[in-house]
């Protein structure tokens, strides 16, 4: 997981704040079959008085990344590609506004 979030261009770490990167076994029932999962406010979305709050988080899910992923290359491929879609929903993008 340390490996995927040092991978993320620099502009993105940069700007990353106040932001807990979690893994877990499974998505809650709630939100259905993901590999990953962003619980926050976007960037864009917080107004003047965001302050004082928890961390957003992002959790990645290692039993679905495990069940499609053939490789450990395949796998660390797979989990950069999460972690990296997860903070574009951090920065306030739609899934079909992130570029993969």
């Amino acid at each position: 997981m340390r490996e995927a979030c040092d991978s993320l261009p620099s502009r993105f770490q940069r700007l990353l704040r106040n932001v807990a990167v979690t893994v877990a076994d499974l998505p809650n029932q709630d939100t259905g079959p993901a590999l990953g999962l962003y619980e926050g406010t976007p960037v864009g979305e917080r107004g003047s008085g965001y302050s004082l709050t928890l961390p957003d988080k992002i959790s990645i899910y290692r039993l679905p990344l495990l069940a499609m992923c053939g490789s450990q290359s395949e796998l660390k491929s797979e989990v950069q590609l999460t972690v990296l879609h997860e903070v574009g929903h951090y920065f306030g993008m739609d899934d079909d506004e992130i570029p993969f």
